[in-house]
């Protein structure tokens, strides 16, 4: 047997019965095609009856790399993923073993392994676009979501091309976010938002200052067990595999002015601005200009995607290439995580 016919996919594998040799290509058991002209995300469906995804992912991981290079995402539509089981499964066969949910900023419980809930937020209140755990020195390329059960109104888990962000936000406002970076100030222990024992799956002090030592993150103690953290980290990241330009950061998300004006105006009524849960700033540590916050929003909202969800879709992001959120929701809605790849910016080329 050559080389090339062992390389090949197995029917077999794949969940195909057969009962001879017969020479295929991976397009043979799967349509792909663009969801819309923007190109992201990228539609694989089945082409024919039976395909195993899990099976069709393990042969194929290069293709749907170079896939997910191309595009930024790939929605999986179409196949047999009825349990989370079989969602952990493909995701193993895609990309490996699976990260657990560190130095966490929303709440969430794992569901099976290192399998959580997307997020346990009240499913009237939209939750921005965001790239995950861009706030951290450590994060994961690849992110997963599946959707074992869609809402019956709402419930759409937006994203967007944060290289196509990248070129439409002002190069002034770039330069300036190059140029001094940002902040993000974290406050934990006053009755609002995660406490750090969640956040850092820890009640040990000394192992929340070894992580935020190890991690660039400045901690200061307060009176009852309170803790404060800054972090100054890159708003722009050049990714490792294609050299694009991304703008990856939470300094949107995390800023007071993004909130729905119900929480914000709650928020400012109970903290001052340097106690809130969570808010940013320049690296420096001087405010964003409101107009160049409300720039950013345009921006993000501008280049959004949004599309139903259809029990059983299994949506594949580069974390580092497309950001994601929710929609608010009525009815129950189901959907899963998985994240791969960890990544720090010692991996990142630079500018």
């Amino acid at each position: 047997m050559s080389q090339e016919e062992t390389s090949r996919p197995s029917l077999r594998k794949l969940g195909i019965p057969t009962r001879r040799a017969v020479s295929v290509s991976p397009e043979d058991f799967v349509r792909m095609e663009p969801l819309n002209e923007g190109g992201l995300p990228l539609v694989v469906r089945p082409a024919v009856a039976g395909v195993s995804l899990a099976g069709w992912a393990e042969a194929n991981r290069d293709l749907i790399s170079s896939r997910l290079a191309r595009h930024g995402g790939l929605l999986f539509r179409g196949f047999d993923i009825p349990r989370v089981e079989e969602f952990e499964h493909v995701v193993r066969s895609i990309s490996g073993d699976l990260l657990e949910y560190k130095e966490r900023s929303s709440p969430r419980h794992a569901v099976s392994g290192k399998i959580y809930t997307s997020t346990d937020y009240p499913p009237e209140h939209p939750i921005f676009l965001h790239n995950e755990n861009s706030y951290q020195a450590a994060w994961p390329r690849r992110i997963f979501f599946y959707c074992s059960k869609a809402s019956t109104e709402g419930g759409a888990t937006p994203i967007a091309d944060v290289r196509k962000l990248y070129q439409r936000i002002d190069p002034t406002v770039r330069d300036r976010f190059i140029a001094k970076r940002w902040m993000v100030v974290r406050n934990y222990g006053d009755g609002f938002g995660l406490p750090w024992q969640t956040v850092y799956q820890t009640e040990n002090r000394a192992e929340v200052e070894a992580h935020c030592q190890r991690s660039g993150i400045e901690f200061e103690w307060k009176d009852g067990n309170r803790l404060r953290t800054r972090a100054v980290r890159n708003a722009v990241a050049r990714h490792p595999d294609t050299g694009d330009l991304c703008w990856f950061n939470h300094a949107t998300f995390f800023h007071v002015s993004t909130l729905t004006p119900s929480i914000r105006e709650a928020l400012l009524e109970e903290f001052a601005e340097e106690e809130l849960p969570t808010n940013t700033y320049y690296g420096d540590g001087s405010p964003i200009e409101p107009e160049t916050l409300d720039h950013l929003r345009s921006c993000y909202h501008a280049e959004t995607i949004s599309f139903p969800w259809q029990a059983g879709d299994l949506l594949m992001l580069d974390n580092m290439m497309a950001a994601h959120g929710r929609d608010p929701f009525k009815g129950e809605r189901k959907v899963l995580v998985g994240m791969s790849h960890p990544t720090t910016w010692n991996d990142v080329p630079p500018l």
